[in-house]
Order: structure tokens, then C-alpha cells, then sequence
């Protein structure tokens, strides 16, 4: 999919960069006690659980026979306590924050090509204006043939005036759909959001913390069961992309909440759509981190970097969504990371967000 996003989605030139407003990763500090308990005199948030600080094993985990490398090796870290959504941001939290702010999307802006093609491959040629509109891209449910399953273009299609409130192209709606998840969102829509709300993005190992719930070395978020998948994920069930039996109820999307929550009453950290992290997507990260010490808060990457977008940086999305199949990318596993442009959106793509005890003593 990375490869179709890096052409279609570069919209703008007041493309925010990755912001950092938490805690910076430290090494080697083995006496250091996470926070674990919810802080008295600190009210939990309306739709948040607090998520207790401890260390946990993030990565790969051992028998997870759909691992990637980008996933390994498997290293400890440690986080301190934080809030997190219980669910992914609805339409319904998202329209309220537009109503009061009178934001306006990547996805719904004008596209300057001056700005985009700095980011593509030198001589490429401008696209017709009839297609450099604004829009997003949406998954073809009409594909019935696939000739090569390393072509992602054959079920990604470039919709012009898809958006969050057009989820499906400019003759779809969200009405009825509050409480959907909002998609075909940048990661410069999800920080408005984050700062409209005084919240912030996860960064990938408070994500996975949430994600384990009370465990510490799950593969899924649920315990180590591939069979009951169905069950407690919105994922894809048939031959993917051609067939989509709906074997869990739902073909695309489904509204927040459909599946059972973890331990922690967490929902959907698995499935229904991909959410947006904090930390930069770089294939060899773990390869280059120090395994012998422990880390704490990490943030991840401080640069991007995927062989397959070289010309573009890289947030992480975390959790896999309901295209998800294990014959393609099988993401519905909580160490499975992948790249998303900063520029990017797509009808599976979300976010939920995040809160500590500090941005919360300030409201």
C-alpha cells in the first residue's frame, strides 16, 4: 500500500513534523521504578483507562510464526503509567472537534503539486489536474482477480473527495456511523485533535503496553490463540482481496466496541483500522538498539527510514485493520508494525490518543 500513498498523498506545504511533547527514551537505569499507580488527586478521563507503568517484552514475541524482521529482535522496556482511549477516536469525537475549531483535513485540501513533488522521484511528470484533487485513498471492493499480490495498486484506488466525512468518496456519508471509528486521517489531523483535546499520540511502546493489558509477552491481545481471531478482531476472512466472507459480521468497518475489550476494557487494539503512534517507522531500529540495557520511554526511531518509500518519512501505525489476512501483511498482532507517510490517509486508518498525569493536572 506504502508505495500508492507515496504518490497520491502529499497535499500540502505546512506539513507538520513528528512532535515530541513526552518523555525521551533512557538506557540503562535498572533501578528505575515505573510509575504504576493512578495518581490520587487525578481524575480518570471520560472514555480513558489508566494503564499501569511496567516493563514488558516489545517485539517479536517467541512462536509467532508471522514476525517480520522489521519486529526483531524482541528487547524490554520499560514505561511509566498513562490514560489511553478505550476506543479509537469516533466520527462523533472528531466532528465535535472540527465544529469548534473549524479544522479542515489533509484530505479535504487543495493539493499543491509544487510541494508534493518534492517528495517524488525527480522528472516525475504532473499528473493530469482532473486527478491532483483533493482526496484520499479507499479500498476496492470490486478487485476479483489479482495477478501479482506485490501489486498493492490493484485494490487501492485514489478516490478524489474521500475524506473523513466521505469516507467512501463524495457520495458516502458518515451519518449514522457516530460511532465508527474516523478514518482517512493524516498524522497532522490526528495532532490538531491531540492539542484541540490536550491529549497526544501513544508512542509504540506505551501502545503495546496498553495493548498487553495485564500481560506482559502476548502475541495478540487477547493471549497466544490464533483460532479465535474472529472473535476479538475486525479482520479479513476468505481470499484476500477477492473474497470477504464477513465470517466476524462485518465487511469493512465496524463501529467501536463490536469485539471484546482486553483485560484492561481497551477495545479494538487489533483490527477494524490501523492506528497512528508518535514514533517514526525505521526498518532497522531494533537492530540498532543496545538489547543488554534496558530502555525506558522510549520514542522510537530519530529517523525514518523503509526501502520502500526512501523519498518520504514514516509515522508507525500500530494493530493491523480489517484487511488484514494472513496471507496479506497479518498485522493483527501487537508487535506487527508498519509505515505510514505523514502525509497520508486512508478508510483504514484511525487513531486514539493518549494522557498523563502531568498534561492532566493542567486542565
Amino acid at each position: 500500500m506504502m508505495t500508492i500513498v507515496i504518490f497520491l498523498s502529499g497535499c500540502n506545504n505546512n506539513k507538520e513534523k513528528k512532535i515530541i511533547d513526552h518523555k525521551q527514551g533512557k538506557a540503562d537505569s535498572q533501578q528505575y521504578k515505573p510509575i504504576t499507580e493512578k495518581p490520587e488527586n487525578i481524575k480518570t478521563p471520560d472514555g480513558m483507562v489508566w494503564v499501569a507503568g511496567k516493563t514488558f517484552l516489545k517485539g517479536a514475541k517467541e512462536g509467532d510464526k508471522y514476525a517480520m524482521h522489521r519486529e526483531k529482535p524482541a528487547h524490554n522496556v520499560t514505561v511509566d503509567g498513562f490514560f489511553i482511549d478505550v476506543t479509537e477516536v469516533t466520527n462523533k469525537q472528531y466532528k465535535e472537534f472540527v465544529e469548534a475549531t473549524g479544522y479542515i483535513t489533509v484530505a479535504e485540501r487543495p493539493i499543491d503539486w509544487e510541494a508534493m513533488k518534492k517528495e517524488l522521484p525527480e522528472g516525475t511528470p504532473k499528473p493530469h489536474d482532473s486527478i491532483l484533487q483533493p482526496g484520499s485513498l479507499i479500498f476496492n471492493k470490486n478487485v476479483n482477480a489479482v495477478v501479482n499480490m506485490a501489486n498493492y495498486s490493484q485494490w487501492w484506488s485514489w478516490k478524489i473527495g474521500a475524506n473523513w466525512k466521505h469516507p467512501e468518496g463524495p457520495n458516502s456519508t458518515i451519518e449514522g456511523k457516530d460511532n465508527h471509528p474516523v478514518v482517512h486521517i493524516a498524522l497532522e489531523d490526528a495532532q490538531a485533535y491531540c492539542k484541540w483535546a490536550n491529549r497526544r499520540l501513544p508512542t509504540e511502546a506505551e501502545w503495546e503496553a496498553a495493548a498487553q493489558g495485564n500481560a506482559k509477552g502476548n502475541i495478540y491481545t487477547w493471549g497466544n490463540d490464533p483460532e479465535v481471531l474472529n472473535q476479538y478482531a475486525n479482520t479479513w476472512q476468505g481470499v484476500f482481496p477477492v473474497k470477504n466472507e464477513s465470517v466476524d459480521g462485518y465487511e469493512l468497518v465496524a463501529p467501536v466496541k463490536s469485539y471484546p475489550p482486553n483485560d484492561l476494557g481497551i477495545y479494538d487494539m487489533l483490527g477494524n483500522v490501523w492506528e497512528i503512534t508518535s514514533d517514526l517507522f525505521n526498518v532497522n531500529h531494533y537492530k540498532n538498539i543496545d538489547t543488554s540495557k534496558q530502555l525506558i520511554n522510549p520514542t522510537g526511531a530519530e529517523k525514518s527510514y523503509s526501502p520502500y518509500n526512501p523519498l518520504q518519512e514514516e509515522i508507525i501505525i500500530k494493530g493491523g485493520s480489517f484487511l488484514c489476512h494472513e496471507s496479506y501483511c497479518a498485522s493483527f498482532r501487537i508487535s506487527a508494525r508498519m509505515g505510514m507517510s505523514f502525509d497520508s490517509g486512508s478508510d483504514h486508518a484511525g487513531f486514539r490518543t493518549v494522557a498523563t498525569a502531568d498534561m492532566l493536572s493542567k486542565e
